[in-house]
Order: C-alpha cells, then sequence, then structure tokens
C-alpha cells in the first residue's frame, strides 16, 4: 500500500507523514531527491532552490522522473508513504508501483500563513500578500514538467482538511486509511451502540428478580448518569425479598402501586439530582421504553431524546406523551 501526499505549503502534509510512519509506513519524500542534486551543486536547501531544480531535473529526465526514481526503491511487502508529489505526471509513475492512492492535505490559506508565521523561516514570505502570490506561481502551469499542484490535487482519491487540532486530523486519516484498505480498517461501534450496549452492563447490576432495566444519560457524548431499577438506597434489595410485589410475581401492568422497586430512568435521573448534575438538554439511552411515571419524570427534567431498545408492554400512553411534550423518540435494538 503506497499512500501519496499532495497539498498546499504548511498544510500539514509532513505532520500526516509522520503520523503514518507511526503505524508502520516507510518515509519517501519527492524533494529528497532535489536534495541530492542541490547537495552536489553545493547549493543551499532552500524552497525556491527545491522547485527550481525540480523543474529542471523534470526538464532533464521527464515530467515524472521524480516519482519513478522513488517507485524503483519500492518493495512489494512494505507500507509506504511518500510525501511532496507536485505534478500529475509523478502520480501516474507512483500508480505503477502498487496499489497508490493520492491524499489531498489542505488548510484555509489564512490558517497555512500563520503557521508558516510560526515557524520562522529566513526564506519564507514575510506578507500574506506574498505568501498568496508564491503560492499562486506555484499552483498551475502550461509546462507539463513544472509543478503544477492544481492538477495533482484533482488526482487525490481523498481530500483531508487540517484545520483542527491534531486528533481531529488523525481521525480523518484513520478514516481515509479505512476506505483504501481492511488491513486499517478499525470496528467500532456507532454511539448508539455504544451506549445502548452500556445500558445493558447496568441493566446487569440490577437487584430486581422480575425484569432487569437499565438507562443510561448521555449530553455531548459523555455519560452523566447511570441507573437500574431496584429497591430504595439503603433498604432489602428486591432480590432478597425486598419487594413483596416482585416477589410474589405478580402479573405484568397490575398493582404496580405497591412495588417498591424504582426504575431505571427514575434512578438515573435521581442519581443525576443527588450528585447536583444538570440533564438539561441531554438523551437517555433505556432498555426499554419508559413507563408513564418516567415519562413524567424525563419531560420534567428537561431531557429532549429518548432512545430505547425493547418496547414496554404499557408503552402506549408514555409515547404520546413524550410527543405532545416534543421529547424525541427512537427506538435503537442491540442485541
Amino acid at each position: 500500500m503506497i499512500i501519496g501526499l499532495t497539498g498546499e505549503n504548511c498544510a500539514g502534509k509532513s505532520t500526516v507523514a509522520e503520523y503514518l510512519m507511526k503505524k508502520g509506513f516507510y518515509y519517501f519524500s519527492l524533494s529528497d531527491a532535489i536534495r541530492e542534486e542541490l547537495k552536489k551543486e553545493g547549493k543551499g536547501i532552500t524552497r525556491e532552490n527545491l522547485i527550481d531544480m525540480g523543474n529542471r531535473l523534470r526538464q532533464l529526465h521527464g515530467a515524472g522522473a521524480l516519482g519513478r526514481k522513488i517507485a524503483q526503491k519500492l518493495q512489494a511487502d512494505k507500507n509506504y508513504c511518500i510525501d511532496s508529489i507536485r505534478n500529475p505526471t509523478e502520480v501516474d509513475e507512483l500508480k505503477k508501483a502498487g496499489d497508490f492512492f493520492l491524499f489531498y492535505i489542505t488548510a484555509p490559506s489564512e490558517t497555512r500563513f500563520e503557521r508558516i508565521k510560526a515557524r520562522n523561516r529566513e526564506e519564507d514570505p514575510r506578507t500574506y500578500e506574498a505568501f498568496l502570490e508564491i503560492e499562486k506561481l506555484e499552483m498551475e502551469n502550461a509546462d507539463k514538467t513544472k509543478q503544477n499542484l492544481k492538477g495533482t490535487f484533482a488526482l487525490a482519491q481523498a481530500t483531508i482538511s487540517n484545520e483542527g487540532n491534531l486528533n481531529e486530523l488523525y481521525d480523518k486519516v484513520n478514516a481515509e486509511l479505512a476506505k483504501t484498505s481492511k488491513e486499517f480498517k478499525m470496528v467500532r461501534p456507532s454511539w448508539d451502540d455504544y451506549f445502548m450496549g452500556i445500558a445493558k452492563v447496568v441493566a446487569s447490576r440490577s437487584n430486581c428478580i422480575k425484569r432487569k432495566v437499565a438507562a443510561v444519560i448521555v449530553k455531548d457524548k459523555r455519560i452523566i448518569s447511570t441507573g437500574y431499577n431496584g429497591t430504595p438506597r439503603g433498604t432489602r434489595n428486591c432480590a432478597e425479598g425486598g419487594c413483596p410485589r416482585c416477589n410474589n410475581f405478580s402479573e405484568s401492568g397490575k398493582n404496580l402501586e405497591e412495588c417498591l422497586c424504582s426504575h431505571g430512568e427514575e434512578n438515573a435521573i435521581v442519581q443525576a439530582s443527588y450528585h447536583g448534575i444538570s440533564i438539561k438538554d441531554s438523551s437517555v439511552y433505556t432498555t426499554f421504553s419508559p413507563c408513564l411515571l418516567c415519562t413524567k419524570m424525563i419531560i420534567n427534567a428537561g431531557i429532549k431524546e429518548v432512545v430505547y431498545n425493547v418496547d414496554y408492554p404499557l408503552g402506549e400512553t408514555p409515547m404520546k406523551l413524550l410527543k405532545d411534550a416534543g421529547v424525541k423518540v427512537r427506538q435503537h435494538k442491540v442485541e
């Protein structure tokens, strides 16, 4: 697998290359071949000299010369990351070497100029206007042997925008790697699967002998409270005979006023209150759709969404009430 990197100056190509190297990719840069020639001629490694020498090498040996030079070094049993691809013909040469995928790394010009100022190299442009002018010259060229960034970008199979933090950038790279190869495909549960799965684990703590139910309250993809059904704090557990109704195995839906067990949603809401945690505008993931009592608590607590796994036997009225109150309700089944 060969990942090629192209992009504007200071877009983050080197950062992506370093990240890929941590994943076991071997690194090459087309600029390395240019640097070798500059050293032979005793010239400094400046951006201007790199561009001039690169154009000269393409004129002497063909537009794909740099790509061909690197392609000859690649071995079939390794994954590679190839940086500094600036000409469409270089892409053609690298494609001949195997499974090649071109990633276009980009960022807003203002962001990239701030990065240039931060690195503070002597040869870098000092003004935003000068920065844009230099970039314009590199972007497109009628001469096929010279840099043609615009034409190269157009060949990319993936575009990765690098305007956030490093974790966001790495997540985007991971996603594109997963698309290109099963080797890098990460099997992750969706947020719904994740929170409902946790709710089911929480339910395993229930001490009710009739039905194990639990709820997880989530805000901004963070769990802020959990609850499972059972007798109140400090009293005898249902499984130890604490709730006469449950222990008499009363018919479902009958004698509910005699049940001493609090429900999972009820306990999750009360636990949040007990610890002084606001649950306004949160979501609740529950293993059963809520009963009428829990529904009223959900509405009055300001919970904006209910996600449930299995229908509660007496759920028709609660569902209607949630809808009337403007609470979003959806089912997400997890076995």
